[in-house]
């Protein structure tokens, strides 16, 4: 027995590739076709419902490319864009690297989905906090990059222990229904973890598990009084019913025997629309499967230039355009213009070039952003976006 994963020397050796780039290799190789080119990687169509998305996993991807005979240029990692812009170019010999595109386009498919998903839920939410609880819809293989990619996306906390060690995030959530049916009761389960748990720890306490919301959560809070910090909804959906009107119970209750200062987070199958319905009167949501399994930001890699004759041809397959592309940006919002990287025509004024050189000759030019630094850049422009509409 063993975890059916690969290793980070398998994924930078090119072992994790589809068999058809291993053979177009072995065949320009055995030819002696040496053919530079500029491969662009971008999204001709969002999903359904989808004006923009996150464009995440540059990170690894330079990662993957460092010390490799190859130029990169990129967007920032968490730069929101339209379809059929640009993300990212990688110029140098195809031989060189066409035996990545498979872990390249892996990266950042599924990087970019999760963290596009987080920046809807999040943009939705507004102030309310969002929560990260994903992990146990994915590979545990995957866990610290999945949470990178939700807190890239704008989510507040995320959950996975090991992303304490991997990317320096303090995990956050309450506790499960095991715990208090272990006790056998729930007033003995809150002690327990009141007791135990250290201090600074928010006491978020579970109150759906044998009894009505409402009367758990009055419960928890005659129990805890002031040191109690929220209570958790996690209502499966064949209980459910109306979860607003549930949520307005709880709080009702808990207002009127004076426990106002307690928090009301909702979780268990929360997606878009139940953040819309909900974030008028709970206070957190923790968000699970909707972000880990989301909807997918189909980035495409495809050649746009070959150089021949010391110069650039533009040249691309039927369907896409030829010539690789810089977008040049006027914030706030997206108003963008799409123009060839190395002939710009005439940009007005206020417009920057979004497009960066991040590598060259598989030397790194530019300092990374910390992880916060990331996101941030992630809130600032959501700030400047419509609401999307739920889907």
């Amino acid at each position: 027995m063993r975890f059916y994963i690969s290793s980070e020397e398998d994924i930078l050796n090119g072992v994790v590739t589809d068999i058809y780039f291993a053979r177009t290799v072995r065949v320009l190789r055995s030819k002696g076709i040496r053919k530079k080119v500029r491969m662009e990687f971008h999204v001709v169509k969002l999903p359904k419902g989808y004006d923009w998305a996150v464009f995440a996993g540059l990170e690894e991807v330079l990662h993957l490319l460092k010390g490799k005979p190859v130029t990169v240029y990129a967007m920032p990692e968490g730069t929101v864009f339209r379809a059929g812009e640009p993300l990212m170019i990688i110029e140098g010999y195809l031989d060189d690297f066409a035996i990545y595109e498979t872990a390249l386009l892996g990266i950042l498919r599924h990087y970019s989905s999760i963290a596009t998903k987080a920046a809807r839920i999040k943009k939705l939410a507004g102030d309310k906090t969002v929560l990260f609880f994903g992990l146990r819809a994915l590979h545990p293989a995957i866990a610290p990059m999945a949470d990178r990619a939700a807190y890239i996306g704008g989510v507040d906390a995320v959950s996975g222990v090991a992303s304490e060690k991997y990317l320096g995030l303090k995990p956050q959530g309450t506790m499960p229904h095991a715990l208090i049916i272990a006790f056998g009761n729930q007033i003995d389960a809150w002690k327990a973890f009141d007791e135990v748990i250290e201090q600074d720890v928010p006491r978020i306490m579970l109150v759906d598990t044998f009894y009505d919301e409402r009367i758990e959560a009055l419960m928890a809070a005659d129990l805890l009084k002031e040191k109690l910090y929220g209570v958790r909804l996690d209502t499966p959906s064949s209980r459910r019913g109306n979860m607003k009107q549930i949520v307005e119970e709880v709080r009702w209750t808990l207002d009127i025997h004076g426990y106002k200062h307690v928090k009301i987070v909702v979780s268990g199958g929360i997606d878009e629309k139940e953040i819309m319905e909900l974030r008028g009167i709970a206070d957190a949501f923790g968000v699970g499967t909707s972000i880990a399994n989301p909807p997918s930001i189909d980035i495409s890699a495809d050649i746009v230039e070959i150089y021949e004759n010391n110069k650039w041809k533009y040249v691309t397959k039927r369907g896409k355009l030829p010539g690789a592309k810089q977008v040049y940006r006027k914030r706030p919002g997206l108003n963008d213009i799409v123009t060839l990287l190395d002939k710009p025509e005439a940009i007005p004024e206020g417009y920057q070039p979004l497009l960066r050189k991040y590598m060259e000759n598989g030397v790194l030019l530019i300092d990374l952003p910390k992880l916060s630094e990331i996101r941030n850049y992630v809130l600032e422009q959501l700030s400047e976006l419509p609401e999307p509409l739920p889907i």
